[in-house]
């Protein structure tokens, strides 16, 4: 038999469980490479369409777009892939709050994209300038496999 002393402490950690998170937004500047969960104030600058399928034949297929979007805030830029009704929502002027917010890389450069589990909201135009001048989207990676150059340097001992 639990004690209601056991009992209040059960309940106390279901409440504790399914409480929400506080968002802890970051700055552009902040985003690296494979990094996910990120929520961010931003101004979106331009939006360019990149994409648009119409209708198929089939009534149940959806019509395909996709947007790049040049969005950022008082620490730099970066771009912003908007996909289907994500586009309309990233009007150039708009302020937007971009939650749990992934980068993907395209071509060895960053993209910040928010898929199923994210979400886009439009808010009140900030009180910053944004600075266009440090767009880490024009920064190029190129991806090394660390474990090819340290088995290397094992082979060199031999």
């Amino acid at each position: 038999m639990a004690t209601v002393q056991q009992q209040q402490q059960e309940q106390e950690q279901q409440i504790k469980s399914t409480e929400k998170r506080k968002p802890v937004f970051v700055k552009v500047d902040h985003l690296k490479p494979g990094s996910k969960g990120h929520t961010l104030i931003a101004k979106v600058l331009s939006s360019n369409m990149v994409l648009q399928k119409g209708r198929a034949a089939s009534q149940h297929l959806r019509q395909t777009r996709i947007a790049e979007c040049l969005i950022g805030d008082e620490t730099g830029t970066v771009l912003f892939t908007a996909r289907n009704d994500q586009v309309e929502l990233m009007k150039p002027g708009n302020t937007v709050i971009l939650r749990n917010a992934k980068i993907d890389m395209f071509k060895g450069s960053m993209r910040l994209a928010v898929d199923k589990w994210g979400r886009i909201e439009v808010t009140e135009p900030a009180n910053f300038v944004v600075k266009d001048d440090n767009n880490l989207s024009l920064v190029e990676y190129e991806l090394v496999n660390v474990v090819d150059e340290v088995e290397a340097g094992m082979n060199t001992n031999d």
